[in-house]
């Protein structure tokens, strides 16, 4: 049997799910704005108990990170991120959920062979071209200061 380009777009289209991609932005839209909207009310609350400026920019994410980790550990981030969609990946939360879930896939397989090795199995690359790309834009950053400026 032979299926034309054209035909088999066809039969793809109709048999992929159909997504509400107004719906899904929106819904991404508030809950990443929510999870913002927290961290900036972390940060007033960590200045009411009259904490420096550097110190209050360390607790926020580390709170961040582990509020994720503790909702990852219970199964209530996934079934958040099911309804905020890419509204949970706001930086830090993402991060936070991506290396937990290794780490909970891996854990029967022993401490350093299963959670120590695995750990980063999907953070690893966020980290790997993070750090590259801060590299590569600190130099451009670099050459526009003091060459061009």
């Amino acid at each position: 049997m032979s299926v034309s380009k054209n035909e088999y777009s066809k039969m793809t289209e109709n048999a992929q799910p159909h997504s509400p991609v107004f719906k899904n932005s929106i819904k991404a839209f508030l809950f990443g704005g929510g999870i913002c909207c927290a961290g900036q009310g972390l940060f007033a609350l960590y200045g009411m108990l009259k904490l420096n400026n550097d110190q209050i920019k360390a607790l926020v994410p580390i709170t961040f990170i582990v509020i994720t980790a503790i909702l990852t550990a219970f199964g209530i981030f996934d079934k958040i991120a099911r309804h905020a969609g890419a509204g949970t990946i706001v930086p830090i939360t993402g991060f936070a959920n991506s290396v937990v879930c290794s780490a909970m896939e891996y854990r029967n397989e022993g401490e350093i062979p299963g959670v120590g090795s695995e750990i980063f199995n999907i953070a690893g690359p966020v980290i790997l071209y993070g750090t590259a790309a801060s590299f590569v834009y600190g130099i451009i950053y670099w050459i526009v200061e003091r060459v061009i400026a």
